[in-house]
C-alpha cells in the first residue's frame, strides 16, 4: 500500500466528513455576510495577535486580553457566529486527533 494514495484517501474523508461539511456551511454563511464577516475577521486578527506574541514568550497586555474576551462575549450572542466557532472547534479538534494518530504510529523515530 502506498503511503500516499492512503494520505489521498484520507483528504478525501475528511473533506467528506461531518466535521468538515459543516464547518465549511457555516463559515460560508458568515462569509456571506458582510457584517458577520467584519466582525469575524476582527476578532481572528485580534486572536492571531494575542496567539502570536504568546507563542513569542511575551507578555500579553491584560487589556488585549480584556478586549479579545469581551468580543467574543459579545460574538457569541449572535447565533450563526457561535454556531461557525462551534462547529470550527469541532473540525480542529478531529483534526488534532488526527495528527496525533499519525504523530503516535512513528513516535519511535522522532
Amino acid at each position: 500500500m502506498n503511503v500516499y494514495d492512503t494520505a489521498n484517501r484520507l483528504a478525501q474523508e475528511i473533506k467528506t466528513s461531518e466535521e468538515y461539511i459543516q464547518y465549511k456551511d457555516a463559515k460560508q454563511k458568515i462569509e456571506a455576510n458582510q457584517e458577520l464577516k467584519k466582525k469575524v475577521d476582527d476578532f481572528e486578527k485580534t486572536r492571531y495577535e494575542v496567539q502570536v506574541l504568546a507563542m513569542q514568550g511575551k507578555e500579553v497586555e491584560e487589556e488585549k486580553n480584556k478586549k479579545l474576551q469581551e468580543m467574543y462575549t459579545v460574538l457569541i450572542q449572535n447565533k450563526e457566529i457561535k454556531e461557525y466557532f462551534d462547529l470550527e472547534v469541532k473540525f480542529n479538534v478531529m483534526l488534532a486527533d488526527v495528527n496525533k494518530i499519525i504523530a503516535e504510529s512513528v513516535q519511535d523515530v522522532l
